[in-house]
């Protein structure tokens, strides 16, 4: 039977100080840890899920690592290295024999340059994950699509997959030219895409099921049903809805295209992408 696996997810013990990308008013200002995280797997018979760095710091890294040495339901993390470093090669080989270390993400979608992506020292930094057998998580907004498309062809070797769907304009209903864009990530067969993060970009209080459906049927068409993965950006998604909800709200859709589409989706894809065990 198919590992049933959540790609996207994080655990933190909450300070303001590490966490300055939270607002003040925002009801996720608490800890969240494994034990936080069981019963919700359960509930949608999930066994357990990929642990995604928060904050960019080796120190995080180190602690998710941690982490999962005693939660059996952390079945891989990406964490954070200094890719622009030159010594990046030496922080990797801290994190790489460690089994559960699967790949890395940088919080692209904060850089002011646009271009950030295609800069010299973090291009330097990508070519050497490939070494350790790494992935890498693309976090961007739509602006920021037409770099990751140029990177993902420049590192055609390096396995990517885009977070949150680059968090298209849900609330405004707006497709173009995120659609265009999508599509043309997609035609890069190292690019896979998580369905994660869309309930915060919608309007959080007051969204329906229908405002997702266009973006759902731009990836599961541009993608096909091989490299496109479940995720619940736990606990950033209980500002827009629970954990159970934003599930079935996927689940719904995929439900559509039968058991085989569905195995590979809530699990099966997620782990060979990241090699889970």
């Amino acid at each position: 039977m198919a590992m049933r696996i959540d790609s996207h997810q994080h655990f933190w013990q909450f300070n303001p100080a590490d966490y300055g990308w939270m607002k003040p008013d925002w009801s996720i200002r608490r800890d969240f840890l494994p034990t936080n995280l069981e019963p919700e797997l359960r509930v949608c018979n999930l066994d357990g899920c990929v642990a995604v760095q928060a904050r960019q710091s080796l120190e995080e890294s180190r602690w998710l690592l941690e982490l999962s040495n005693g939660a059996s339901i952390i079945r891989g993390v990406v964490g954070w290295v200094d890719l622009r470093s030159p010594n990046v090669a030496k922080e990797l080989e801290e994190f790489a024999d460690h089994p559960k270390f699967v790949g890395v993400r940088h919080v692209v979608q904060d850089e002011p340059d646009d271009q950030f992506m295609l800069r010299e020292d973090f291009q330097r930094g990508i070519a050497v994950l490939r070494r350790f057998g790494l992935t890498y998580d693309l976090l961007i907004f739509p602006r920021q699509l037409p770099a990751g498309i140029a990177l993902a062809q420049k590192f055609p070797e390096q396995p990517f997959v885009l977070d949150h769907l680059a968090k298209p304009p849900i609330k405004d209903g707006a497709l173009s030219p995120w659609g265009e864009q999508i599509r043309e990530l997609a035609k890069l067969p190292n690019v896979a895409c998580k369905v994660s993060g869309m309930v915060t970009e919608a309007v959080w209080q007051n969204w329906r099921a229908d405002d997702f459906k266009p973006y759902l049927d731009v990836v599961f068409e541009a993608f096909g049903p091989d490299r496109l993965m479940f995720g619940s950006d736990w606990p950033v998604c209980l500002l827009a809805g629970s954990y159970e909800r934003v599930f079935g709200l996927v689940q719904n859709y995929v439900s559509q295209f039968g058991t085989d589409t569905e195995a590979k989706f809530f699990g099966a894809n997620a782990a060979r992408f990241y090699g889970l065990t």
